[in-house]
């Protein structure tokens, strides 16, 4: 049997993110989700999309996670890169590309709510509950 390149086992997965924001009296609140398999809090996110541009795919991944809908960036505020742990295959590290998400709507009902849990937070404490330094860094600069 062939071995597989190291070049292969090292691949990076490339995924888009969104950040959804909303302004309050307060200042501006981050939503967070809880990933499906560990049940930490991360921003909505997955794979590109074939026909989506990044923006999209993740403005997508927002709805389907989160049960929100908004106006997204064009461009990424920046990238973070995480190891991404599955139960039934082997870790692999991600890049990610994180669109800001201006939440326009909230719905009571959506795809994967009995998968996940979502909760608005200060952006400095969205910042603190993420577990990724260049996540934390991402959300804590976020100015829109």
């Amino acid at each position: 049997m062939a071995e597989t390149p190291a070049s292969e086992e090292r691949a990076e997965r490339l995924q888009v993110a969104a950040l959804p924001w909303r302004r309050r009296p307060g200042g501006v609140e981050i939503l967070l989700v809880t990933s499906r398999e560990t049940r930490r809090w991360v921003t909505p996110k997955g794979g590109r999309m074939t026909g989506k541009t990044d923006a999209e795919a993740a403005a997508q991944e927002a709805l389907e996670e989160a049960g929100i809908e908004g106006v997204v960036g064009d461009e990424p505020l920046g990238t973070f890169r995480y190891l991404k742990i599955l139960k039934r295959r082997a870790p692999r590290w991600c890049v990610v590309a994180l669109y800001d998400l201006e939440v326009t709507a909230e719905h009571a009902e959506w795809q994967e709510q009995a998968e996940r849990e979502r909760v608005w937070l200060p952006r400095d404490t969205a910042a603190a509950w993420v577990d990724e330094p260049d996540l934390k860094a991402l959300i804590a600069a976020f100015e829109p």
